[in-house]
């Protein structure tokens, strides 16, 4: 069965900045067209991969029905295996928890 949340791993800074714009954009959508984000078994490959060493990141814990833009999950070809991608800004009533990395 489908997870009814999805994550999304950012910096405690952009997330102050969203909450403060009352909506969420990182800084990469203009470059790939959408939110990265995983379900829950997938972050912790997420983290290795691209925020090693990294220090200030929270995780994002989405609810997939409250999210007012397209949700669709795609495949990573490098990694065989589907990603939950959102295609514009996330609405910050999606957000039901941030939790410190």
């Amino acid at each position: 069965m489908e997870s009814e949340f999805i994550y999304h791993v950012t910096t405690s800074y952009a997330w102050e900045e969203a909450v403060a714009k009352q909506s969420y954009m990182p800084k990469d959508f203009e470059k790939d067209g959408f939110i990265h984000c995983s379900i829950e078994r997938q972050i912790e490959g997420v983290l290795e991969r691209f925020y090693q060493g990294q220090t200030g990141l929270v995780k994002l814990k989405i609810e997939k029905a409250k999210v007012q833009r397209p949700v669709l999950f795609e495949l990573a070809d490098d990694l065989n295996e589907l990603f939950p991608h959102i295609y514009g800004t996330l609405n910050l009533d999606s957000v039901v928890e941030v939790t410190p990395i």
